[in-house]
């Protein structure tokens, strides 16, 4: 537990605090426009706090500060340090769906158009979220036929360049053959500006301009052109018709709404551009702070603002009054590079907005809570009964499991499979190559969890300079798993001793063949009801750790196996390798082939042609000069 600040020590300064625990990790960052105040807020009798500040005090060993000029630098401050250190403490953001945009790759001389997931390139236009991923596509596929942008991928315009030939999309009027030159840039810059207009809800010039050129197309007896313009206009009035009009054109601003209860917040976003509805997402975040809905929904903006790959509208339409409004909006605007309005709309459409986006968000969280109850209820009784069977001293809340795999010896691999809260943690998944001799998995188990366990050492794990230990092996797991029998738990234990964890963390081993466990210091193995989840839930990441250990050496396997003595060629590259294997039709003709036959390659050269003889026929002694007849010398 943290002592006593000496809060005379403490600057009365804005800035940003974190609170560490005892092995150095950030449990908590807040911010401050007094950090004289705020921490001393803290140094109250448990019994005045809330129940979670409590707890968080309670958890901390230290604190530390950071000052800055203003409200606005320790806004950015605190969300900065957030996203780096992931605290615990702090509110979290558990958004499990990657949303899709539409992005133009906008530094590129030819901009390209496509349906993405990522959005980390800031000098890209990203225009949604889309909450489906079908529908986008049928409008992005409407929007080429308006405006001939490409979508086609780098590598595929650099070949079709090369070639000198367009793909199909320019046969079908998908594209206008940038690859090719057949548009000039000012057309192109045009066709792309009008797409990125229509996305953005302005397509009321865009219509009317094509409105008068197929007019005027028609008036001069051009046909064919007034029938294709026809076509691009009726594809444009499609992807609009598939926005919902909700306010006036031109007007651009996101609505909130949210739906909390004590544990979770849902936060449903409304993005309107030039009146019409352009995107929608759902976010969940874990309250685990005390937060008033003022601090709540000032967290919920940083979260939605702080990484996001579109542009900021001018207005923000919000439940209530977010905390330190001013410093928000400062750093809103700083963000947007322009002015923002953050407001709550008492009538007109803007309260008709407000009202909708709240009731999805009711809606989205009843449907959030009931997808989740069943599973989450599953769980708990998992883990409950397998703490139970095992006598655990904590909840098993991160369990980690290690398997083996290997052939004959050849490509020992190891794995690591996490499970947090009953469900696996992919992110977490590591997978080793392990150095011993052949077929002995006690070894390697015991290599395994030592490179493991030293990560959880501050004796034995190297620092980075700025003091943070890599994330993925952080935390210290509630239980250990190995796949095996007593040997393999004997192995692993004395990594855990030779670690000094002996006694800390919780180890055992599940047996395959009677699913039998092994616990540590106990000779006779427990043995979990068939019946039982908390068996299901061990069998579950057993079974993890053994697929991915697999996976693992299959793939170091492949590459073993697909390799070829002509590799060992010098000069003989994979373009010539694949050259070659068709000119002959197989490795075993290659082989056969004489002297004279590989010097008549004319695109092989002499001295390559002569190492892969030398290398195909090791045996032959110093081979006569390629293209030269024992009989002419």
């Amino acid at each position: 537990m943290i002592s006593r600040i000496e809060i005379g020590k403490v600057p009365d300064l804005p800035g940003s605090y974190q609170f560490k625990d005892a092995d150095g990790r950030v449990i908590y960052v807040g911010k401050a426009k007094s950090l004289r105040q705020r921490l001393a807020s803290y140094m109250q009798s448990p019994s005045q706090l809330a129940p979670k500040v409590a707890s968080m005090v309670h958890a901390a060993e230290s604190v530390e500060w950071i000052t800055v000029e203003n409200d606005v630098e320790a806004i950015m401050l605190e969300y900065s340090l957030i996203k780096r250190f992931r605290p615990r403490f702090n509110v979290r953001l558990r958004d499990d769906k990657s949303y899709p945009y539409v992005v133009v790759t906008a530094d590129q001389r030819w901009p390209r158009a496509a349906v993405t997931r990522q959005s980390h390139r800031r000098s890209w236009h990203y225009f949604g979220p889309y909450a489906e991923a079908g529908a986008i596509r049928e409008t992005l596929d409407l929007l080429v036929r308006t405006f001939r942008v490409r979508t086609c991928s780098d590598a595929k315009f650099t070949r079709q360049a090369k070639l000198g030939r367009p793909c199909l999309l320019y046969h079908i009027e998908r594209c206008s053959g940038p690859c090719i030159g057949a548009v000039e840039p000012g057309a192109y810059s045009q066709d792309v500006a009008g797409f990125e207009s229509v996305l953005r809800g302005r397509s009321k010039g865009i219509e009317e301009a094509l409105r008068q050129e197929m007019a005027s197309a028609a008036s001069e007896m051009e046909f064919e052109a007034a029938a294709r313009i026809r076509d691009r206009l009726a594809a444009l009035t499609r992807v609009v018709e598939r926005q919902e009009m909700v306010g006036s054109p031109g007007e651009d601003l996101d609505v909130i709404g949210v739906h909390a209860d004590e544990l979770e917040c849902l936060v449903e976003v409304l993005n309107v551009r030039g009146g019409r509805v352009s995107g929608r997402r759902s976010l969940v975040l874990d309250r685990v702070e005390e937060l008033e809905n003022p601090e709540l929904l000032e967290r919920v903006v940083e979260e939605l603002y702080g990484d996001s790959p579109t542009a900021l509208p001018p207005e923000i339409l919000v439940p209530w009054i977010p905390a330190n409004l001013a410093a928000l909006v400062s750093w809103l605007e700083e963000r947007r590079g322009g002015r923002v309005r953050v407001r709550v709309p008492q009538r007109g459409h803007g309260r008709a907005l407000a009202d909708r986006a709240r009731g999805n968000a009711e809606e989205s969280f009843k449907r959030h809570r009931l997808r989740r109850a069943s599973d989450h209820s599953a769980r708990a009784r998992a883990l409950t009964a397998l703490a139970d069977e095992l006598e655990l001293p904590l909840f098993p809340l991160r369990i980690e499991c290690y398997d083996m795999s290997h052939l004959g010896g050849s490509n020992y691999v190891g794995s690591m499979v996490v499970m947090e809260d009953g469900i696996p943690k992919k992110a977490d998944y590591r997978r080793f190559k392990v150095n011993v001799g052949q077929n002995d998995d006690f070894a390697a188990m015991h290599e395994v969890l030592s490179r493991r366990l030293a990560r959880l050492n501050h004796e034995d794990d190297e620092e980075p300079e700025d003091g943070r230990r890599p994330a993925r092996f952080s935390y210290p797991p509630s239980l250990i798993v190995v796949d095996g029998g007593k040997g393999q738990l004997t192995s692993a234990h004395r990594a855990l001793v030779e670690a000094g964890l002996d006694g800390e963390i919780p180890m055992i081993s599940l047996a395959k063949k009677f699913e039998e466990v092994y616990l540590v210091g106990r000779s006779e193995p427990v043995r979990i009801p068939r019946t039982s989840e908390a068996l299901f839930l061990l069998q579950q990441i057993r079974d993890e750790a053994h697929r991915f250990a697999i996976t693992y050496h299959r793939s170091l396997r492949d590459k073993a196996m697909t390799r070829s003595i002509l590799d060992d060629v010098p000069g003989l590259g994979p373009v010539r390798r694949k050259k070659l294997l068709a000119h002959f039709g197989s490795l075993k003709r290659v082989r056969a082939a004489s002297k004279d036959e590989i010097a008549s390659l004319g695109w092989l050269p002499e001295e390559v042609g002569y190492s892969l003889y030398a290398v195909l026929h090791p045996g032959a002694g110093e081979a006569p000069e390629l293209g030269v007849n024992e009989a002419d010398k």
